[in-house]
């Protein structure tokens, strides 16, 4: 079968591979209809991980069931079927609790497991024809028949329950405001979750024009471009004061402008530097004091391409002391998909949510290099990528 396969920094390429088969009663494998390009892909695209040569890509999967283990009771062949990025078991401890994000027996020796992702499991990704799905009757919802909301029950693998777990760990409520770092698909699928929980007023900050539209004309958001001046200040003066919650939809690949002329303020056309606390500080500056934090953008304990040595060993420059006299509260981790798919699907059923506004393109497989290649340079107009074997 076809997949899109990691050869190394910047290096992907759609090669032939073995197809996935039953390796335990209680497996399915799906025919893939629909895999996503994420954002986190690219760090392994760019060389920032200990990803190995040979990775299958892909954790954002949905498709037809077409094998069937003898042990799975809920599925049969034929079924549509997302399945959450995160690999889980469903009777661990964690999982018990609802920490499906945090599995402790799917991975050994690491709390969590993924589809094609470094350090995540034996689990090859669904960038291809066909993937294997383990703990099939926990870990695949079903969808519909048909075709229908294909772009946006595909979001639910990944990006939409993210975007809309950053706003839960920042406990956001309605009426009250919000700002979201980043407006990439998870920022904006963050602040389109903080439209639907009613925040009055919702601020995304990024310098990607056409991602700031996107945010102001689907989620009714305040775009704060970060190249025209300190985006917490903007905020602050457009605000009348600092806001209630903020999200990090970012992560440790942040960055600020360079060199700014500190006599003129002059943050246009500034070359960017990466500073892997930038957007944690920044939110602990426009946060008002006894505000919560939610951070789903990624961070991890080693980065072989950081800035410093520092960073490299995952330890930022957090003010923290500026954290506690604000009496500030702040929730991390990547989001435990089962906990929302299933409410998101429903809301996407019943008309009263629809992400895929956030696609950009849908393209053949064999695209793929072309696409992360665009993705990562973060072209104009290139959202959110779908590969359709």
């Amino acid at each position: 079968m076809r997949a899109v396969v990691y050869q190394g920094p910047y290096d992907v390429a759609v090669e032939e591979v073995d197809e996935p088969e039953i390796e335990h009663p209680n497996d399915v494998v799906v025919d893939i209809t629909t895999s996503c390009i994420c954002g986190s892909d690219l760090h392994m695209y760019e060389g920032r991980t200990a990803a190995e040569e040979g990775i299958i890509f892909g954790h954002e999967n949905m498709g037809i069931v077409s094998e069937v283990g003898e042990a799975v009771s809920t599925l049969e062949e034929g079924d549509r079927v997302v399945m959450p990025f995160n690999v889980s078991c469903g009777f661990c401890q964690n999982c018990e609790e609802g920490y499906t994000g945090f599995c402790t027996n799917v991975n050994p020796g690491f709390a969590g497991g993924a589809y094609g992702y470094v350090a995540m499991g034996p689990y090859p990704g669904g960038q291809a024809e066909k993937l294997r799905v383990p703990y099939a009757d926990h870990n695949a919802l079903k969808l519909p028949e048909g075709r229908e909301h294909e772009d946006a029950f595909s979001l639910l693998a990944d990006i939409f329950p993210t975007g809309w777990h950053g706003t839960e760990l920042a406990n956001l409520e309605s009426g009250e405001s919000v700002a979201i770092f980043g407006a990439g698909p998870v920022g904006l699928m963050a602040a389109y979750s903080a439209k639907i929980k009613g925040a009055a007023e919702i601020y995304v900050v990024d310098q990607v024009p056409s991602r700031l539209e996107l945010a102001e004309e689907h989620c009714d958001a305040h775009a704060i471009d970060f190249s025209e001046g300190d985006p917490v200040d903007q905020i602050i003066e457009e605000h009348g004061g600092m806001v209630d919650k903020g999200v990090d939809a970012v992560g440790y690949q942040a960055t600020d402008p360079d060199d700014v002329d500190t006599e003129t303020e002059d943050y246009s056309y500034q070359p960017a530097k990466e500073n892997p606390a930038v957007v944690i500080n920044n939110l602990i500056r426009v946060v008002r004091p006894t505000g919560e934090l939610g951070i789903p953008g990624l961070y991890v304990p080693e980065d072989p391409g950081a800035p410093d040595d520092m960073a490299a060993q995952g330890r930022l420059g957090i003010d923290f002391g500026k954290f506690f006299e604000k009496g500030l509260k702040c929730g991390t981790g990547q989001c435990n998909v089962k906990e929302y798919n299933r409410y998101l699907r429903d809301m996407i059923i019943e008309g009263r949510a629809d992400p895929s506004w956030v696609v950009s393109h849908r393209v053949d497989l064999e695209e793929a290099p072309e696409m992360y290649e665009a993705f990562d340079a973060r072209e104009e107009g290139v959202t959110k990528v779908l590969l359709e074997p």
